[in-house]
């Protein structure tokens, strides 16, 4: 188990510096045993104790002092049961958890996909993903920590209507700022 304030989606990837002895040890048990960990997600707010499970995608760069820059992608949710001072035998954080097995093939409705092609071509990216899920959609609106807790925990028929209120509201905010460029002129 990995203690953070941040709280990745599932389908996410997360770059991470690697530097405490500890995980560093996670680290290595990751590329060796090709073992998941959890981030638990360290907020006042986490009431719920949601966390995230996280696979090892690649080590960017090994620093020379132990230190290691890595990427790892969310596959699953998890809720924290118990939360362990260290694992046995080992210098990390552990804990029992139960895992909420996120289905990322399912796709978002049709008015949704819709919806955020629109939005993908507000931001310029002209390229139309073909099955996108409801987490995809929420990992490219960043939503803010808090955002992201409240659309985990909503009931899954509720996340739809969660994510075209923020894209509306994304969408607003771009037109303003098209909008902007034309009021400021340089001298």
């Amino acid at each position: 188990m990995f203690p953070l304030a941040i709280l990745p989606l599932p389908g996410e990837l997360v770059p991470l510096h690697i530097f405490e002895p500890r995980y560093r040890q996670l680290l290595q048990d990751c590329e060796e045993r090709d073992v998941a960990f959890g981030i638990y997600f360290t907020h006042k707010a986490n009431v719920d104790r949601v966390g995230s499970l996280m696979k090892l995608e690649s080590v960017i760069k090994r620093h020379p002092g132990g230190e290691s820059d890595i990427i790892v992608r969310c596959v699953d949710l998890l809720s924290m049961e118990m939360l362990y001072r260290t694992y046995p035998d080992k210098l990390y954080p552990g804990g029992d958890v139960r895992l909420w097995n996120v289905d990322l093939s399912q796709s978002a409705s049709t008015a949704l996909q819709e919806q955020y092609i629109t939005y993908l071509s507000q931001l310029g990216i002209s390229k139309k993903p073909t099955k996108v899920s409801v987490f995809d959609i929420a990992n490219e609106l960043s939503l803010e920590f808090s955002d992201r807790l409240r659309f985990v925990l909503m009931e899954p028929d509720k996340r739809e209507s969660f994510l075209q209120h923020h894209i509306k509201y994304q969408s607003f905010l771009l037109e303003r700022a098209e909008q902007a460029k034309d009021v400021f002129h340089l001298n």
